[in-house]
């Protein structure tokens, strides 16, 4: 048996092209012990996916803290830098381009148009809260960026709303660790998916119907 692999439930293991050995894990705990074996890369991959504030995937990140496989700690960082970084980019990209060239993409123009009037408007709130929005909150820096705003405006504000998302949504995996544990060590590995799905659809459903809420006003 490979060295760490010890209690791993997985169908089958395979070199990969590097020659590190990748493991097919056939259930939660599996799943978690893998993120644990790996948790550099994970982190990585987290700042990457929290450029686009993947919401989804910071709360199972979350979850995945509270299991022990992420430093919790370590993970808000992650992903408060990596929010900030992805709207900085965008920021900068719509105000030196415009959005001229989102011609081809008739939702994302819409989206972004969404956006900018909302910050034209009230844009101390909607940079608080478009990170959680499902439509909005990919494109929102590109519309503050064709706005007035200016850059140290939205450089402090920016932050700080990285921050709150950042804590916020991982708390929210964690906190659902927290609540789930015992339910989870009584019952079924697949009760505890089952779950962990039904939070994390939840979680999206509120994501749009906020959507829909900010483009009707």
């Amino acid at each position: 048996m490979l060295a760490g692999t010890q209690g791993l439930s997985c169908t089958r293991a395979r070199p990969s092209f590097t020659g590190v050995l990748v493991l097919f894990p056939t259930d939660l705990t599996s799943f978690l012990e893998l993120i644990r074996q790996n948790h550099d890369a994970i982190y990585g991959l987290m700042f990457a996916y929290a450029t686009s504030h993947s919401l989804l995937l910071a709360m199972f990140a979350g979850y995945a803290a509270h299991a022990g496989a992420l430093n919790l700690g370590t993970l808000i960082v992650v992903c408060w830098i990596g929010s900030f970084v992805g709207d900085v980019v965008r920021f900068w990209i719509g105000r030196r381009y415009g959005t001229s060239w989102f011609a081809s993409f008739p939702k994302l123009e819409r989206a972004i148009q969404t956006a900018a009037h909302l910050a034209g408007r009230h844009h101390i709130w909607m940079i608080l809260i478009h990170r959680y929005p499902h439509g909005i909150r990919g494109v929102a820096g590109f519309a503050y960026g064709v706005s007035s705003l200016s850059w140290s405006t939205f450089l402090v504000l920016n932050f700080i709303a990285a921050g709150l998302w950042s804590v916020a949504v991982v708390y929210a995996g964690y906190a659902f660790g927290q609540v789930s544990e015992q339910v989870m060590s009584q019952a079924s590995s697949g009760l505890g998916v089952a779950m962990l799905v039904i939070f994390l659809g939840l979680s999206w459903m509120l994501s749009r119907r906020l959507e829909r809420a900010l483009e009707r006003s």
